[in-house]
């Protein structure tokens, strides 16, 4: 019988004096370094366990404390997998030489190619869809198709939209900067800003909060901020989630805007191949499911059933851009967002 998962969870300050105590390598297990706080994750790591007789040890916290973590534990670090959230943070890590090459190919086989790195550094195992709600009671749908729309000055003082440092934000520009090239893509991001019905403030939950009391008539979040809603224990969460709609813009053209969970193994991983055989396992139809359902998210395998709110909107376009290029246009984004004057 294997024995009990070992689960180090660490925030806020505790993560800056972890180095005092470190996880120790041992053999026949893999350690996992994760940005992600799901209880369906530790359901994975269970079954990871039960499917391969290797122990997953876990130590959760921030993905920039993960990220700093590794490099002030350099070689003697046990890490041996990074988990973290949207590709601005996967490429951070990347900068950083957080990651080593891999070649697998069961993961060429199972994961589409805009999921994977072209060098092989980090994969994506799950997605989340940066989508536009809109007041049901205020605004026509049909007037709005895709992110360009966003900057028409038809919607002057309509829009709710979280600051320019928030990472989401940072990666749908630098999609903009892929797709329309860097002047046309400050030109937009302009837009927005001159559309804004108040500054930007709060998360992606405040953004669609925003839009059902009438604060603003369009609101941009990830999808899973809604989803959660819908399924809160708050009657009011759920009674404003009633009061907005979703649109799911560019659905004529390249698709909807995608950013990934994703992961990576560590350079000088200790266990290197359980490691990759780790990462295989969350690209199984098994793994797939409960990675994407910890969070509301999408699998990246076809056939794959996820949450069924998900479920429930049909077949949605994705846009099916490498998830590296957000990364490599992070910094020409974030230099933007300070030239227009989005806070």
């Amino acid at each position: 019988m294997t024995s009990p998962l070992l689960r180090r969870a660490v925030t806020g300050a505790l993560a800056a004096a972890i180095t005092v105590a470190p996880l120790t390598a041992l053999a026949g297990e893999v350690t996992v370094y994760s940005a992600r706080h799901y209880d369906e994750d530790r359901t994975l790591y269970d079954t990871f366990t039960e499917r391969t007789g290797i122990e997953v040890r876990v130590l959760e916290a921030d993905s920039d404390q993960l990220i700093q973590r590794i490099r002030r534990e350099g070689a003697a670090s046990p890490a041996d997998v990074l988990i973290t959230v949207d590709a601005g943070r996967l490429w951070r890590a990347e900068q950083e030489g957080v990651f080593q090459a891999v070649e697998s190919e069961a993961l060429t086989e199972r994961l589409p190619e805009a999921m994977r790195h072209p060098e092989g550094l980090w994969f994506g195992f799950s997605q989340r869809m940066r989508v536009v709600f809109y007041n049901k009671d205020a605004f026509d749908p049909d007037e709005l198709e895709t992110y360009e729309d966003l900057a028409d000055p038809r919607f002057n003082d309509q829009l709710c939209i979280r600051s320019s440092g928030n990472i989401y934000n940072q990666s749908l520009l630098a999609a903009m900067i892929a797709v329309h090239g860097e002047e046309d893509a400050e030109a937009w991001a302009q837009g927005v800003v001159d559309n804004l019905a108040r500054p930007p403030r709060g998360g992606d939950t405040d953004q669609i909060r925003g839009v059902a009391t009438g604060e603003c008539e369009i609101g941009v979040a990830n999808h899973y901020y809604y989803v959660r809603m819908v399924n809160s224990d708050d009657s009011r969460d759920r009674e404003l989630a009633e009061r907005v709609g979703i649109i799911f813009p560019n659905q004529n053209d390249r698709g909807v805007h995608v950013n990934v969970g994703g992961a990576g193994v560590v350079d000088g991983a200790p266990n290197r191949e359980n490691a990759i055989r780790f990462l295989e396992y969350l690209a199984s139809d098994e793994a797939q499911g409960l990675f994407a359902a910890g969070n509301h998210e999408l699998p990246v395998v076809d056939g794959v059933s996820g949450d069924e709110v998900v479920e429930s909107w049909g077949s949605i376009k994705r846009d099916a851009l490498n998830i590296s290029e957000l990364g490599n246009n992070n910094p020409a984004a974030v230099r933007m967002f300070d030239r227009v004057g989005w806070r």
